[in-house]
């Protein structure tokens, strides 16, 4: 039997936070995937947000996908994907509340945004998160490393890198590119394109063109863009 069962959609980035998290750490689990056009009526009982993902493991069940991955941290310590370091550790978290809180709603109220200037606006603000990704992440915090913290594989970098997996629709529909100056930020793009649990859960360009139609086009329904128009 699998020690984790997790209810999982493979157009969500969130879900595939998680995913990649248990194939990194080689944790034998169950996928249901979940319809989120078409949800079962039953899947309200186990997700009380009714968002992927969701696990359940032993009597735990856990959802969002930040504090899932740092339960899985937890209960499967190998390999490690959290600094052992409390301040670097610290950093990592904030890292990641980065992700969940600046950079992931600029990204979806660019696609969601139809006014021109609103467009403008939030892909500024959009820049300027990358600028500051390249500067303090790479250069400042990773140094000569590959990665967030620098040589070893993180949360953080799970965190942030199935929207830069998807930022082909951000280009199709709004035209935005990756700033020339983030030469640390790509070079990380590359690495982190060539590891199993990305490429194991990694969908094609075309998937994700088409399935970002109904953001760019504002038609998008459910609890993640409900939240973004709220910002």
């Amino acid at each position: 039997m699998s020690q984790v069962k997790i209810y999982s959609a493979k157009v969500c980035p969130y879900a595939q936070r998680t995913r990649m998290v248990l194939l990194e750490k080689g944790v034998d689990f169950e996928q249901i995937e979940i319809d989120l056009q078409n949800k079962p009526d039953w899947f309200a009982e186990v997700s009380p947000y009714g968002k992927v993902p969701v696990i359940q493991h032993e009597e735990n069940r856990i959802w969002e996908s930040s504090i899932i991955n740092e339960y899985l941290e937890e209960v499967f310590p190998e390999p490690p994907l959290m600094p052992n370091n409390p301040g670097l550790r610290a950093i990592a978290r904030i890292w990641i509340d980065f992700a969940n809180t600046k950079f992931t709603p600029a990204f979806y109220k660019l696609l969601l945004s139809q006014d021109v200037q609103q467009q403008q606006n939030w892909t500024n603000e959009l820049h300027q998160h990358l600028l500051f990704i390249e500067k303090e992440g790479f250069r400042q915090l990773s140094k000569a490393g590959s990665y967030w913290l620098g040589d070893s594989l993180s949360l953080v970098d799970l965190s942030f890198y199935p929207w830069f997996d998807r930022w082909i629709a951000l280009e199709h529909y709004r035209g935005v590119k990756l700033p020339a100056e983030c030469t640390r930020l790509r070079e990380w793009l590359g690495v982190m394109q060539q590891h199993p649990s990305v490429r194991a859960t990694a969908q094609p360009p075309e998937v994700y063109i088409q399935d970002y139609a109904q953001y760019a086009s504002d038609r998008a329904s459910g609890v993640t863009a409900a939240e973004m128009r709220r910002y």
